[in-house]
């Protein structure tokens, strides 16, 4: 054998030592190859590690049923706010400020903490969400401008969070809306206030400048993710999107409620959805009201949800039973996927969902306090 394969060496016009070299090569490249497939899931993994493990153990010290029925079985808010002092989340904020801005910054050191821990590909739009504080207190400014207030009750709307806070502060003092918006001038929002500044002028109400403000904001989020190359970026733009489909179903069945039609609508509603693309939007916008909105959206994920209150909503008058049903089905869809990458995006997702949760529940509690012999067993359920 070892002769037959000396003749086949030298046939091939090759010395021993350099056949044995090719075989040393071939063996490194099939080693390396080896590596790489099987070291490939770790290298995908790894990015991931110490951001799972610092959001789990802060996951760990979310509140629990017990304790959020502990909270609902208080008194009054003062029994509220005793309660969150003694946990360590809540504790420091409070010590600084009163329970609703608390409450506020405690959110937006949430989406700071995650746009900080969140690997480089997926970055970007937590970046963009951390931005929602910048963009609650241009909201609160304008408002502020609108109804008169002067500085010192301008700035106790402020929430002391975002990379513009010390920005928009020395506009406190501004006397009109206008001069707000004349303040924003070097900011990125100075743009999309510019245009929607003749429909408020025309109007005089800033909901046309609110409402493009969250067009903005949907729109950039949106944007920030890549087309879904892996599994990770898949989950986190059907996160993306569901939110952005949400906000423009409640912003449409809130119009329709209004009575308002497709030209007054348009203008704010983000044609870049998720599920919902741009000639479906087009059809719930011409719908002639309500009821319509919702029949069209058969074979949509949304349509269940909604359709399940139709009874509710056909007593009350209320649309805000729909606003209720968008926001357990984007929380739901947002725990599921959660539940789909446990070593990658999925506890970064179940985080910031239920961190979010329990704050608009904390925020529910507190305001139902605020109202003397408030049912608790309404308070579950209102929560979310």
């Amino acid at each position: 054998m070892a002769d037959q394969i000396a003749t086949l060496i030298s046939s091939a016009g090759l010395t021993q030592e350099t056949f044995l070299v090719f075989c040393v090569i071939a063996l490194l490249v099939v080693g390396a190859v080896v590596v790489i497939i099987t070291s490939r899931p770790i290298l995908d993994i790894y990015p991931y590690l110490n951001p799972s493990a610092r959001v789990r153990a802060r996951k760990g010290r979310l509140f629990d049923e017990k304790q959020i029925s502990e909270i609902v079985e208080t008194n009054d808010i003062e029994e509220v706010e005793n309660y969150l002092k003694g946990v360590p989340e809540y504790a420091d904020v409070l010590e600084e400020y009163s329970l609703d801005k608390a409450l506020d910054v405690e959110r937006a050191n949430t989406y700071d903490l995650v746009a900080r821990l969140a690997p480089k590909d997926i970055k970007a739009p937590f970046a963009v969400m951390s931005k929602k504080a910048d963009i609650d207190n241009i909201k609160s400014l304008l408002t502020a401008k609108e109804v008169g207030y002067d500085a010192e009750e301008t700035k106790e709307l402020l929430i002391p969070c975002g990379s513009l806070y010390s920005d928009l502060e020395s506009l406190a003092d501004a006397e009109t809306v206008t001069d707000v918006i004349t303040g924003l001038d070097n900011t990125e929002y100075a743009g999309v206030l510019e245009d929607a500044l003749p429909q408020y002028e025309n109007t005089k109400m800033i909901l046309s400048l609110e409402s493009a403000l969250d067009k903005y904001y949907l729109g950039k989020l949106l944007r920030s993710t890549d087309v879904p190359s892996d599994e990770n970026k898949q989950i986190l733009y059907s996160y993306i999107g569901t939110q952005v489909d949400v906000a423009n179903l409640k912003l449409i069945i809130r119009a329709k409620e209004d009575g308002l039609d497709y030209d007054a609508i348009a203008p704010y509603i983000l044609d870049e959805g998720y599920q919902l693309r741009e000639w479906k939007l087009k059809d719930l916008m011409e719908s002639p009201d309500v009821t319509n909105v919702i029949s069209g959206l058969e074979g949509t994920k949304y349509a269940e949800s909604l359709t399940d209150v139709m009874t509710v909503y056909n007593e009350t008058g209320s649309v805000a039973v729909f606003e209720k049903a968008l926001n357990a089905y984007a929380s739901d869809y947002a725990k599921s996927l959660a539940t789909k990458k446990p070593l990658g995006i999925g506890p970064i997702i179940g985080y910031l969902i239920q961190k979010e949760n329990e704050i608009k529940n904390l925020k529910i509690i507190a305001r139902a306090k605020r109202e003397a012999d408030f049912p608790n067993d309404k308070i579950m359920e209102m929560l979310l």
